[in-house]
């Protein structure tokens, strides 16, 4: 039998410094022990010791030229955590905040979230401390080839299947599977989030945005509620925020706020025309990652320094980075009367803001249901490759919405407390992911 604090214990020792991984691992933890200790199989096992360990990790050296003829010296990461139901599949991240512990907690966070997509793929991220601000086309080049000569040792379209994630879009996609169709001499589906022109798929740069508010929708179906006419509030401006207003738009919310490092906008008319979409996208392309220019161009107001969780709404979607919603963050919400806590980017919330939310009785969704959509078009992108064909947008958003609507499907059957309407989305979303996993690591003998 676990005791909960006592393999905790275990796993700090295992992992120093690494807050996130830890955080990461009692949050599922918690919520999965009791499913654990009474099934003998997974006792016997050793189910939860062999996931929170993950298979094999990749530290490698990135050596690339500047814009002056400098050698620039960076380290790159691979953790494939977890490939029991099929290739490692997860995203590569350049930012200068990226370290081991960053990316052991997104790896295994991807490994349930890829369970609840019910597509064959394990879980597994990488990346780099490489920081892409202010760095030309050129240095940009220079850096991703030298980062996939090293990386290909290790991936390929059955093996391990990388995707695009924070400093890693389409331009960064291509330079990369180009280095690798180069050293291989082969042109394969081995990374996801390529160009649309040559094997990618409609719809995926969207696809996190809109899978999130296909899963609110559902969330306040579930209440009996309408999701049209719903406030949002959302935090970031890149991918996920783009994808997340425009979505909100279609199904009748509107979403209000979006911000940067610099601060929030809040527009009350919505974010909700071409031409704000378009700028927020000329945003994401300058690379300053600033919100403050769409304040000017649109007239609205802009609060430097400050966080969008302070707007009163009815939904809240943190798009941005893990842990940007703390304990005070939603305190505010919850005194503003929020209902709907949709978490889209990976661990966007403190353990005190979930800790928070659970008492409020306000409905929380993690992010690894809530956020899946852009992995579930990553797995429909291979699918797409193996199958040499490509798929009309409508077909792609057709399949995401139903891949959604199965998610939270499986959440609410896990979740739902009994004698009430409350859904714990958390344990839920823990215990249909974590079963897969250990049923199929069992059915294989490991």
């Amino acid at each position: 039998m676990y005791d909960l604090d006592m393999f905790m214990a275990e796993v700090e020792r295992k992992n120093p410094a690494e807050p996130e991984f830890i955080q990461a691992v009692r949050e599922v933890t918690e919520t999965i022990i009791d499913v654990v200790n009474d099934n003998p199989a997974y006792l016997h096992g050793k189910i939860l010791d062999r996931l929170t360990e993950p298979d094999r990790i990749i530290t490698f050296k990135v050596e690339w030229e500047d814009d002056n003829g400098e050698v620039q010296v960076n380290r790159g990461y691979r953790v494939q955590y977890n490939n029991v139901l099929g290739p490692y599949k997860g995203g590569i991240r350049f930012h200068p905040s990226v370290t081991l512990g960053t990316l052991k907690f997104l790896a295994f966070e991807q490994t349930f979230k890829n369970s609840l997509t019910t597509l064959p793929m394990g879980g597994g991220k990488g990346g780099s401390d490489f920081n892409p601000k202010g760095k030309s086309d050129t240095e940009m080049r220079r850096f991703c080839r030298s980062f996939m000569t090293e990386l290909q040792r290790y991936i390929g379209p059955e093996t391990d299947v990388p995707a695009g994630d924070i400093g890693v879009g389409a331009r960064e996609i291509g330079y990369m599977y180009g280095m690798y169709k180069r050293l291989r001499d082969e042109h394969t589906g081995v990374l996801t989030g390529k160009g649309r022109n040559w094997g990618g798929s409609l719809i995926r740069p969207e696809a996190t945005g809109f899978g999130a508010m296909y899963f609110a929708r559902e969330m306040a179906r579930t209440q009996g509620e309408d999701f049209a006419g719903k406030t949002i509030s959302v935090s970031g401006f890149g991918n996920v925020a783009w994808g997340a207003v425009m979505k909100a738009a279609e199904l009748g919310a509107k979403v209000v706020t979006i911000s940067g490092p610099d601060g929030y906008i809040y527009d009350p008319d919505g974010v909700n025309t071409e031409e704000k979409w378009r700028y927020m996208t000329a945003l994401r392309a300058s690379n300053n990652d600033v919100v403050e220019p769409y304040a000017k161009q649109f007239s609205v107001q802009f609060f430097p320094g400050r966080r969008p969780w302070e707007v009163p709404v009815d939904m809240a979607f943190p798009c941005a980075i893990q842990n940007e919603l703390n304990g005070e963050d939603a305190e505010q919400l919850i005194a503003n009367g929020v209902k709907y806590v949709i978490e889209t980017s990976n661990m966007g919330c403190t353990a005190d803001a979930y800790t928070a939310f659970r008492k409020a009785k306000v409905l929380f969704a993690p992010g690894k249901a809530a956020n899946a959509g852009g992995v579930a078009v990553s797995g429909l992108e291979m699918t797409q490759n193996s199958m040499k064909l490509s798929w009309r947008t409508d077909e792609v958003d057709q399949r995401l919405k139903d891949i959604m609507k199965n998610i939270h499907e499986a959440c609410v059957s896990e979740g739902m407390e009994s004698g009430s309407t409350f859904v714990n989305y958390a344990r839920g979303a823990n215990i249909a992911g974590f079963k897969k996993v250990a049923d199929a690591m069992l059915d294989m003998g490991y």
